[in-house]
């Protein structure tokens, strides 16, 4: 009886945080299909250590933050790091995309974290502290030297565009 109610306090998780995965997943590769098996996989990990998360306080972006580290895993295996070419044409979306991911892979890890899951997957910034178990100053600093360093690699100056891959 206690692994049917665990399972369905699972189930009303996976509904949420599945179509939230995929889209976050999917604006950084830019592909559904593997967005949708990243997002299983993560949900598969979430899944798999359930008791654990489950009453976590940040528990959705611990899921989205596995979902996005296994994207970024995906990457690194397929894109070569490449120099962003500059200035950048902001309408070609798949260039963008390759310079952006060049762009994050030559931050710090930290700001890394931040950046993409602030901007790519959507959390706030009280979220990502509690998913990073770090203060939200920290979480405010790094999102701008971050930020800053990617205007700068990118010629882009509204956030906004960040939000749009």
């Amino acid at each position: 009886m206690q692994t049917l109610v665990r399972v369905e306090g699972f189930e009303t998780a996976f509904q949420d945080l599945y179509p939230r995965a995929i889209r976050s997943v999917q604006r950084l590769l830019g592909d559904r299909t593997q967005a949708e098996d990243i997002a299983s996989e993560a949900l598969a990990r979430a899944f798999a250590d359930w008791q654990s998360i489950e009453h976590l306080p940040h528990r959705d972006a611990w899921v989205l933050r596995v979902a996005m580290n296994l994207a970024l895993d995906s990457l690194r295996r397929r894109v070569p790091f490449l120099r962003p070419p500059a200035p950048i044409d902001a309408s070609e979306v798949a260039t963008l995309r390759v310079a952006l991911w060049a762009a994050l892979r030559s931050l710090p890890k930290r700001q890394r974290e931040i950046i993409v899951l602030r901007f790519i997957a959507g959390l706030g910034d009280e979220e990502v502290a509690e998913s990073l178990s770090i203060s939200p100053q920290t979480v405010k600093k790094h999102r701008a030297r971050g930020l800053s360093t990617l205007r700068k690699s990118l010629s882009i100056d509204d956030e906004e565009a960040l939000r749009e891959l």
